[in-house]
């Protein structure tokens, strides 16, 4: 599998279209693009977040690689977030492409305006604290938002939600859903033009 090129053909699908041949690995869709206009496609760095734990964020920060995106598990806590300003930040200047967390996000105003892709499930004032508890994993198979996510795991992501998949079941679909994106535009015309529904789509 030439890893490369199949990075370069899933910036060019629409990820939607992957939904037609696909029906594992798709998010709760209550996890939402929290900056607007996206497009991720990463490897997942994944953190089980224990206890709300600053000090554990810091530790995953301190390993991203260019292309990586953050994967956070909060298990359950949608009320500290572990996410604002200055991990947005870190994040960005380590390279990383996006950021995904199983809960909620702070400082929303100021990670619009930085830009790094983020999703999570919505807001909070409440935050991580310094705590070092040391019970927090990094790097190990995690659950976030429904879905086991695999450190290295392909992470796709967009204004409509956001996917995990591993690279084997990437490379079977890829070629299928690009015809199918190639295609579409000319279904459009033909419905546009007045083409009877029933000719044009399959009933």
């Amino acid at each position: 599998m030439d890893e490369s090129r199949l990075i370069e053909q899933l910036k060019a699908v629409s990820f939607p279209t992957l939904g037609h041949f696909l029906e594992e690995g798709f998010a709760d869709s209550q996890l939402r693009a929290m900056v607007p206009n996206v497009k991720v496609v990463g490897r997942a760095l994944t953190l089980k977040l224990v206890g709300a734990d600053a000090i554990a964020v810091n530790q995953a920060l301190a390993l991203i690689k260019p292309g990586d995106v953050l994967v956070i598990d909060t298990g359950g806590d949608h009320q500290h977030a572990p996410v604002g300003a200055v991990t947005s930040c870190a994040a960005r200047c380590a390279g990383a492409v996006g950021i995904v967390v199983d809960g909620a996000v702070t400082d929303l105003l100021e990670l619009r305006e930085a830009g790094l892709p983020i999703f999570a499930r919505g807001t909070s004032l409440l935050t991580t604290k310094l705590h070092g508890r040391g019970d927090s994993q990094i790097n190990q198979p995690i659950h976030c938002a429904g879905v086991t996510v695999t450190p290295g795991d392909l992470v796709l992501a967009d204004d409509n939600g956001v996917l995990f998949l591993d690279w084997p079941t990437a490379a079977v679909v890829i070629d299928q859903a690009l015809a199918s994106d190639h295609a579409e535009p000319r279904l459009l015309e033909r419905l546009k033009s007045g083409e009877p529904v029933a000719q044009v789509l399959k009933t």
